[in-house]
C-alpha cells in the first residue's frame, strides 16, 4: 500500500494547476481532439488528485469519475469540485486494485502528471496497467503524462523553475537516485506584508522513459502505443521533449 504522499500538500499542489475550473487551451484542445478521435464519453481518472483534470474532462461532456489513493487529495478534489457546482464521485482506490472497485467498463483511463512513477518496481508498475486495462472497453485508451523525460533524465538539472509570476514563484531542487528522484519543492509567495517559503517533497521510487513505457505496455497487453512530446501533438523526441505523453489502446 502507497502511503499518503501528499498529506499536508494537497492545497499547495492545487498551485501546479492555477485557478481551479481554468484550463490552458492547448491542453484542453489535446484531451478534446483525442476524446473525439477517440469517441470517449466516459472517463476514470485513476490518480485524480486535487480535481482539476476531471473537472476538464467534465466540461467536455464527459461522464467521468475519479479515484485516488490519497484521502488528503480526494479531500480537497471535493472541496474544488463543490466551490464550482460540479459532482463527480470519487473513490479511494489503489490503482493496482481497480478491477476489484469497479464492476463497470470506461472509453478511457487516465493517470497523470507523474502519477505512475510512485510504484516501486516495474513489477507493481505492470500490475497497475493491467487493472487499468480490465476497467477499459474494447479499443479503449489509457493516457499517461509526465514531465520527467529522457532529456532530462541525461541532462539531470539540479534546479527547474516551474512557475514565476508576480505573486508566486515555485522552484524544484531535484535529488537524482540511481533508479529514482526526489523533487524538493520550493514554493515563495511575494506578498510584501507577510511574505512566505513552503518547502516540501515528492518522491519517485523509479524513473520511467518512454522505452520503459513501450516494454512495459506491451507486457501489459496494450497495443498502438504513441508518444507525443507536447500538447501540441509534436513526436516525442528523447533529446528534445520537456514532456511526455502516451497513448495507448487495449
Amino acid at each position: 500500500m502507497v502511503k499518503d504522499a501528499y498529506q499536508g500538500f494537497a492545497e499547495r499542489y492545487d498551485l501546479f494547476h492555477g485557478k481551479f475550473g481554468e484550463h490552458k487551451p492547448v491542453y484542453r484542445v489535446f484531451f478534446q481532439k483525442v476524446f473525439v478521435e477517440n469517441k470517449i464519453h466516459s472517463v476514470l481518472d485513476c490518480a485524480c488528485g486535487t480535481g482539476h483534470d476531471m473537472h476538464l474532462f467534465y466540461s467536455l461532456g464527459c461522464e467521468v469519475i475519479g479515484s485516488d489513493i490519497s484521502a488528503s487529495m480526494l479531500t480537497r478534489a471535493r472541496k474544488n469540485l463543490k466551490s464550482l457546482g460540479v459532482n463527480i464521485p470519487l473513490h479511494k482506490v489503489d490503482y493496482r486494485a481497480l478491477h476489484k472497485n469497479f464492476k463497470r467498463k470506461f472509453d478511457a483511463v487516465t493517470c497523470l502528471s507523474s502519477s505512475i512513477l510512485h510504484m516501486p518496481d516495474k513489477k507493481e508498475v505492470i500490475r497497475a496497467f493491467l487493472s487499468m486495462q480490465r476497467v477499459l472497453r474494447e479499443n479503449g485508451i489509457l493516457i499517461i503524462t509526465q514531465g520527467t523525460t529522457d532529456k532530462q533524465w541525461k541532462v539531470k538539472p539540479r534546479f527547474i523553475l516551474n512557475s514565476s509570476m508576480k505573486e508566486f514563484t515555485r522552484l524544484f531542487a531535484i535529488d537524482y537516485l540511481e533508479r529514482g528522484a526526489r523533487y524538493n519543492i520550493l514554493d515563495i509567495r511575494h506578498d510584501k506584508q507577510k511574505p512566505e517559503l513552503k518547502v516540501w517533497s515528492v518522491d519517485y521510487a523509479q524513473i520511467l522513459l518512454k522505452d520503459d513505457y513501450s516494454k512495459l505496455l506491451q507486457l501489459a497487453g496494450y497495443r498502438k502505443i504513441r508518444f507525443y512530446g507536447s500538447y501540441k501533438f509534436e513526436p516525442y523526441n528523447k533529446k528534445e521533449s520537456d514532456l511526455l505523453i502516451c497513448v495507448a489502446r487495449k
